[in-house]
């Protein structure tokens, strides 16, 4: 039986002195390292993740073309002009929504930490809505989902964006009003960086991922009904379909 994929000191080390050498000839010099220690073992551990997946979570896609992230920073937009990221990290999106869409797992190892997280990060107004509505009609679920005794032990509580109040067009004293305030949907847990060397790396990362699958559903399902019935028009807080 193959050993289960994980890092190795070296790539924290190389991550450690990228920091201190964000410089694209630097880089380039030692494109070779990075290849071996650190891209190679993020792209062992997607394709593993892509046959676990199989077991508990199909609906995931993995497969470094869609899952890892450029080590090359956008910084059209940025202030600061650094052109690589000091972190190597991975994308799990569902499979039947865009890349950057809707809520997914994610992995990230960097020169401080590693982070197993998942969820939805910055949602569009569409999106927000549709989970919103989502949300009114199963906030119980919702709550059985990261209530539960294995959720809260190992993810705590939800982080993200929040509203001072309630939105428009639902009740401020909807049972579920606390979720409806929330503009974000996430999770995380962080180890030490070393971590990502340890033997019991993939199997604590199969672990976490199991607990925030749930989560991941629920906020996917009303996009995923929306993106498969284009017949589907929101209005207020409910769906209609369109006669």
């Amino acid at each position: 039986m193959a050993p289960l994929p994980r890092f190795s000191p070296k790539t924290i080390s190389f991550l450690r002195s990228l920091r201190r050498h964000n410089d694209r000839e630097w880089f380039r010099e030692r494109r070779d390292v990075y290849d071996a220690h650190v891209r190679g073992p993020m792209v062992a551990v997607i394709e593993q993740l892509a046959e676990d997946f199989h077991r508990f979570a199909p609906e995931f896609v993995a497969t470094s073309k869609i899952s890892l992230f450029r080590i090359y920073r956008d910084t059209r937009f940025s202030e600061d002009k650094s052109p690589l990221k000091t972190h190597v990290a991975a994308i799990f999106p569902h499979r039947d929504l865009g890349r950057l869409e809707g809520a997914a797992l994610y992995l990230e190892v960097a020169p401080t930490h590693v982070m197993f997280a998942g969820g939805l990060h910055a949602p569009s107004s569409p999106e927000l809505q549709l989970i919103r509505d989502e949300l009114a009609l199963r906030y119980r679920r919702f709550r059985a989902i990261t209530g539960s005794v294995g959720f809260r032990r190992t993810l705590g509580t939800l982080n993200g964006k929040v509203l001072q109040r309630v939105p428009h067009g639902y009740p401020r004293d909807h049972p579920g009003a606390d979720l409806l305030r929330r503009r974000e949907f996430l999770v995380s847990k962080k180890y030490p960086a070393n971590f990502a060397a340890e033997p019991r790396f993939y199997r604590e990362l199969l672990r976490v991922f199991r607990q925030i699958v749930p989560l991941v559903r629920f906020l996917n399902q009303p996009l995923i009904n929306r993106a498969k019935d284009p017949l589907l028009k929101q209005k207020g807080s409910n769906y209609v379909a369109i006669e």
